[in-house]
C-alpha cells in the first residue's frame, strides 16, 4: 500500500530524462501538448535510449515528464536581497576571513598603543596641572627677591586656574611654562663677560630697520658659574621677542662703552677687565657694571 521511494537509480535516470528535454526543448513544447502527443514522446525517447544501449522504464520516462512539467530538476536563482548578501560574505569567509583578522588586530594594537601613549599620559598631566601650578607659585615666591616678579606670577597662576575651570588646558600648560621659565631664571646664578678668545668676536654693530641713520652696539658677552664654566642661560632676542636658551648673546651697550672695550682688545688681544655682570639668585636679570640698555639679541 505504500508508496516507496523510488530507488537512486531510477531518480538519476529520471533526471538524466529531465535534461535530455531540455535539450530538446524545441520537440518537448511540440509533444507535449496532449495526452496522445505525450505518448509519442514518450516512444521517441525511448528510442533514443534505445539507441544509446540503455533500457528505460515507461515509469522512469513518465517522471522524468512529470518531473519537467513540475520544474522540480530546474534550478530558479534566489532573489538578491540583502540577506543573500550577508549568506555570501559569510560563506566566503575563508578567503576574507584572516586578512580582515589581522587588520582588526593591528587596528587594535595601534589603538591601544595610542590611548596608553598619548590620551592616558595626557589626561594624567591634566589631573596634575593645578597642583603643578601651586606648587611652581609658592617655589617663585620662595626664590624671588622682588615684589614685582611674585604679583605677576600671582596672576599667571591665577589665569591658569581659570582656564583649568573652564577646560582650556592648553592655555593653563602655556603658563605652567612660562612659571617654569621664570622659576629657571630666578634660580640661575652666573657672571657675565665679554668673549676674548681670538677668532671670536667681542662686539658687533647694526643698523636698525626702522632707523638707518643710527647703529645699535652689542657686546657678545657669555655666562660662567662659580667653577668658571660656561652655562647656559635663557635670554630674550628683542628683535623677535622669543626667548632662547644660549651660551652667547648678545648686549647693547652706548657707544663709547663699545669703543672703550674695542680698544682695550686691539691692545694686546686680551680684554682685561672682561667681566661685566653678575646674575645672583632670586631676580630674573644680572646686574651690569657697564652703560647698557639691557637689551639682548641671540642671532647675528
Amino acid at each position: 500500500m505504500a508508496n516507496k521511494e523510488a530507488p537512486l537509480e531510477e531518480l538519476m535516470v529520471a533526471m538524466d530524462v529531465v535534461d535530455t528535454l531540455r535539450h530538446q526543448q524545441d520537440l518537448a513544447e511540440r509533444e507535449l501538448d496532449s495526452g496522445a502527443r505525450r505518448e509519442r514522446f514518450m516512444l521517441r525517447l525511448k528510442e533514443l535510449y534505445q539507441a544509446q544501449g540503455i533500457d528505460v522504464p515507461d515509469h522512469v520516462l513518465e517522471q522524468g515528464i512529470d518531473a519537467l512539467e513540475q520544474e522540480r530538476f530546474e534550478y530558479t536563482p534566489v532573489v538578491p536581497s540583502w540577506q543573500t548578501k550577508l549568506a555570501h560574505i559569510w560563506v566566503s569567509r575563508g578567503r576574507w576571513g584572516k586578512p580582515v583578522g589581522f587588520f582588526a588586530v593591528l587596528c587594535s594594537l595601534f589603538l591601544a598603543i595610542y590611548v596608553f601613549v598619548e590620551v592616558l599620559p595626557e589626561r594624567n598631566l591634566h589631573a596634575q596641572l593645578p597642583k603643578k601650578i601651586t606648587s611652581q607659585l609658592s617655589n617663585i615666591k620662595q626664590v624671588a627677591k622682588t615684589p614685582l616678579v611674585i604679583e605677576k606670577s600671582q596672576e599667571q597662576a591665577g589665569s591658569a586656574q581659570i582656564a583649568i575651570g573652564n577646560g582650556d588646558y592648553s592655555h593653563a600648560s602655556s603658563i605652567s611654562e612660562q612659571l617654569s621659565l621664570t622659576l629657571s631664571n630666578l634660580e640661575a646664578q652666573y657672571y657675565v663677560r665679554v668673549v676674548s678668545r681670538a677668532n671670536e668676536q667681542s662686539g658687533i654693530w647694526r643698523v636698525p630697520p626702522n632707523n638707518e641713520s643710527v647703529k645699535n652696539y652689542y657686546l657678545i658677552v657669555e655666562a660662567l658659574d662659580d667653577l668658571n664654566k660656561l652655562v647656559e642661560v635663557n635670554v630674550l632676542n628683542q628683535e623677535n621677542n622669543t626667548q632662547e636658551k644660549v651660551k652667547k648673546w648678545g648686549l647693547r651697550v652706548s657707544e663709547a662703552t663699545f669703543y672703550r672695550i674695542a680698544e682695550d682688545k686691539n691692545d694686546d688681544g686680551i680684554i682685561q677687565n672682561n667681566q661685566v655682570g653678575e646674575k645672583k639668585r632670586g631676580y630674573l636679570a644680572p646686574t651690569y657694571r657697564i652703560d647698557t640698555t639691557g637689551a639682548t639679541i641671540t642671532e647675528w
